[in-house]
């Protein structure tokens, strides 16, 4: 077969074409390779620097762990502080390790997980200064509460001496108490026997009506109804105890019924007698005592009528009952 001149040349520049358009390929495939190789060695260079930190974060994260465990010890409140401070770093860690995880394709990433790679040593000096801080104090503590159990020793020591010593003061206390109140009663004993002794007694207690007459004569009686007032007589014993001078001595009337006859505008009253019973009396006869026996007499005049009877009469001094005796009206 044989062409014309024409169609070599059409063949001619279609082979061109080809060619050209062939070249051109073979031009963007090659660039193509060449980006993509680029590409290739920027994500072999990313993965290698994201590796270089994971390794660096664990070699990190590790050694501060080892830091906070060395500086555990018997204090409680620092061992807690610590427990805490490794939940926090295990978090950050944690959110470091996710920025390094994501940098492998995103260059952002990397440089926000390095960024918190240098936060995550802040934070860890933080934490040793707080922790060191929280060491020396307890250590002051420690110190201060040795010192304060010796000064406790010391007075537990003091305490015990004086608890012996009050032992002996309170037993010594007690004998003395004993003592005193021997005393108290032998003193009580002979303060009685001496009041008793000082006492004056009387003998011959009598009591007597008597009337006044119109003609201003007294007339003892012995009816009732024609008495106006009694006269008590009494017989003062001789006492050489007792000092010489006024002696008071306290009359008591009783009549038939058991009532004392008193009037306060007449002079009578109440007594407390030895046995510290309060005794309602008559009236008081008071007489200059020499020692010797003397005799005394009172009057009764209430203005009032008189019941018949048996009636009574005690004789008190010093509160003691000094004699007593009893008379009649009919």
């Amino acid at each position: 077969m044989s062409f014309s001149k024409d169609s070599k040349q059409r063949l001619t520049a279609i082979g061109a074409v080809a060619i050209v358009a062939l070249l051109g390929i073979c031009a963007f495939l090659m660039f193509q390779n060449v980006n993509n190789n680029q590409t290739i060695a920027q994500q072999e260079i990313k993965i290698d620097e994201a590796e270089k930190l994971k390794l660096e974060l664990e070699k990190q994260y590790y050694a501060s762990l080892s830091e906070l465990e060395e500086m555990r010890g018997s204090n409680e409140e620092l061992n807690a502080l610590i427990d805490q401070q490794k939940i926090e770093l295990k978090e950050q860690k944690d959110k470091i390790a996710r920025y390094i995880r994501q940098g492998k394709s995103t260059k952002n990433d990397l440089a926000k997980a390095r960024e918190e790679m240098t936060n995550l040593r802040v934070q860890m000096d933080g934490y040793m200064s707080e922790n060191n801080k929280l060491k020396a104090d307890n250590e002051i503590l420690v110190q201060q509460n040795g010192e304060l159990n010796a000064v406790k020793v010391t007075l537990e020591g003091e305490v015990a001496t004086a608890r012996v010593m009050n032992e002996e003061l309170v037993t010594a206390k007690a004998a003395l108490v004993s003592q005193k109140e021997s005393l108290e009663n032998e003193n009580a004993s002979l303060s009685d026997k001496v009041n008793i002794a000082s006492v004056v007694k009387v003998m011959s207690v009598s009591g007597e009506g008597f009337k006044i007459r119109k003609s201003g004569k007294v007339k003892g009686k012995n009816r009732a109804s024609a008495v106006d007032r009694i006269r008590v007589c009494f017989d003062a014993t001789d006492n050489a105890v007792v000092e010489g001078g006024l002696e008071k001595f306290y009359v008591r009337i009783i009549n038939p019924t058991g009532e004392t006859l008193a009037v306060e505008d007449l002079g009578s009253g109440i007594l407390t007698s030895n046995m510290d019973e309060e005794i309602r009396y008559t009236k008081v006869k008071e007489i200059d005592y020499t020692n010797e026996a003397t005799q005394a007499c009172m009057l009764w005049e209430p203005n009032t009528e008189f019941q018949e009877g048996e009636y009574k009469v005690e004789v008190y001094n010093k509160g003691f009952l000094a004699g007593k005796g009893s008379f009649e009206l009919k």
